[in-house]
């Protein structure tokens, strides 16, 4: 399979990436982390090893094939090799597991617990292979890997007061938002907080356009939220809450257009290609899938043993991938839910992001922490690449063009943005007469 990896690339830069260098103003193969400073994420493994104060540089592709580790750790100065600590970090997870839920692995991993796992979904997006868009402290970012800075897009500790008039009632300043998810399609930058909050902004104007908590339930973290076009072409956005609701809003005058009620907290909704269906998965063992005008059950997936986090339909809209917490992701062909055609297995935690490419050829499947996985849809999904990194994974996303795959890290210490380019292999010879 072509891959993501670390050949033939060149030395992109060597500055430290990090809240300081934004500007205040309005198979893949590795090619340069960015590291991102956030003295109020998660502890680190790593923090109390060593003096890290000095940590300050990128990796670069040519460092990395010269023998740099690409998060920049210094096992050379650590008590274990990166071996080492990698054979330990995923016994600890499987002497975890063994104790009955699958819920329990990731009690291992300093700090974290299982709500602030919740954070670490889909906060990245990339629109080109040049713009990325990220969550770093209380503002989301846009990345340029050509320009090499970044800017802020949008700082949610601060009140926002949307710039629409008409929200049909629903409007409400909000501030200080912690950000559990987001997406960036159509020109439309949408994030969901944990308490119920919705934001939306529109990339080419200033301010907010929408913003709202549409829950007032006890327990109403926004879980995901997905832009799509319906059939008509009118463009929506969904958002998925732990108050059992999927909503329905308008993205030009953000009116509700419909509210679903389900049986069980909602991980996941996301919407086919084609605009018709949802995919809707949550706090059960079976998926659902859902007339994407009404809400109506339509068909289930059965065959997951825990509850299910994530969902990535392919451009052909006939395959839905779903990601749970019995660290498998299931492939659904939509024309026959009778069983799953595929089960892709992680390594040590349960599936919380999915992505495809473009072009239906790669699927992205990402674990809490540690691995990467990508797959090949030609070889049925029998061929996979495995990144392998330290650190909580705050997103995955590929490049439209599906040339460039971006992989965030979440630690206080080695928190940063990986770029990977896609190699190919051109089989020159074979073309010859």
């Amino acid at each position: 399979m072509e891959q993501f990896n670390n050949d033939d690339l060149e030395y992109v830069t060597d500055e430290y990436f990090e809240f300081s260098d934004f500007e205040d103003d309005e198979t893949y193969s590795y090619n340069v982390p960015h590291r991102i400073s956030d003295s109020d994420s998660h502890d680190s493994d790593f923090e109390d090893d060593f003096e890290t104060s000095n940590v300050k540089t990128d990796t670069s592709a040519l460092e990395a094939r010269n023998g740099k580790d690409i998060q920049g750790i210094p096992w050379e100065r650590l008590n274990y090799s990166r071996d080492e600590y990698r054979e330990t970090r995923l016994k600890q997870n499987v002497r975890k597991s063994r104790k009955g839920s699958p819920s329990m692995i990731f009690s291992s991993i300093p700090g974290l617990s299982n709500q602030q796992l919740c954070i670490f979904r889909n906060l990245l997006w990339a629109t080109s292979k040049h713009d990325v868009y990220l969550m770093q402290n209380y503002s989301v970012m846009h990345w340029s890997s050509l320009l090499k800075r970044g800017k802020e897009v949008l700082n949610v500790a601060k009140p926002m007061i949307p710039t629409l008039e008409k929200h049909s009632g629903l409007v409400h300043p909000v501030s200080r938002v912690q950000i559990s998810t987001m997406t960036v399609k159509e020109n439309l930058m949408v994030a969901g907080g944990f308490h119920g909050e919705l934001i939306c902004k529109n990339l080419n104007q200033s301010g907010v356009a929408f913003c709202s908590k549409i829950s007032t339930d006890d327990n109403a973290i926004t879980n995901a939220v997905d832009v799509f076009c319906n059939p008509s072409g009118s463009l929506r956005i969904i958002a998925a809450n732990n108050d059992s609701q999927v909503r329905v809003f308008d993205a030009d005058n953000f009116a509700s257009l419909g509210c679903f009620k389900y049986d069980w907290s909602v991980n996941n909704a996301s919407a086919s290609p084609d605009g018709k269906l949802l995919a809707v998965l949550g706090d059960s063992t079976e998926g659902l899938i859902a007339d994407a005008n009404t809400g109506k059950v339509t068909g289930n997936l059965k065959g997951h043993l825990d509850y299910s986090f994530a969902s990535a339909w392919h451009p052909n809209g006939q395959i839905l991938a779903t990601g749970n917490q019995d660290t498998t992701c299931r492939l659904w062909d939509i024309r026959n839910l009778s069983q799953s055609i595929a089960v892709l297995k992680g390594r040590m935690g349960a599936i919380r992001a999915l992505r495809f490419t473009s072009d239906g050829r790669f699927l992205a499947m990402a674990e809490p922490a540690d691995f990467v996985h990508i797959f090949d849809s030609q070889s049925g999904y029998s061929q996979s690449q495995e990144i392998d990194i330290f650190g909580e994974i705050a997103g995955v996303a590929f490049s439209p063009d599906t040339e460039a795959l971006f992989v965030g890290v979440a630690d206080r210490t080695y928190g940063s943005l990986l770029e990977f380019t896609r190699k190919h292999h051109y089989q020159y010879l074979d073309s010859m007469n």
